[in-house]
């Protein structure tokens, strides 16, 4: 039953971050007044630099949010007995 409530987590989870995106602008001077002067002239080469921005910026995230699921399934560690002695420790 847990198992059904954190997949249904994670599913409302993405489906809140895919349906709340917003426009971004994230471009350096060069590209910016490029892109302007490209627009004033009817063209739509901004739309696409934009795109291919925001890919850049996820691209690294996915990377490592991928490598951490690989580690955390590979590492985790179930019913660990840990042997401890009942005795107790001289630290002097």
């Amino acid at each position: 039953m847990m198992k059904v409530y954190r997949l249904l987590l994670i599913v409302f989870v993405a489906g809140i971050l895919a349906f709340s995106v917003d426009v971004v602008k994230a471009q350096c001077a060069m590209c910016t007044a490029s892109i302007e002067s490209n627009a004033k002239n009817g063209g739509a080469s901004g739309n696409g630099l934009n795109h291919g921005i925001m890919y850049l910026l996820a691209a690294p995230y996915l990377a490592v949010a991928i490598l951490g699921y690989i580690w955390y399934k590979k590492y985790r560690r179930k019913n660990v007995d840990l042997n401890m002695r009942d005795e107790k420790l001289n630290l002097n």
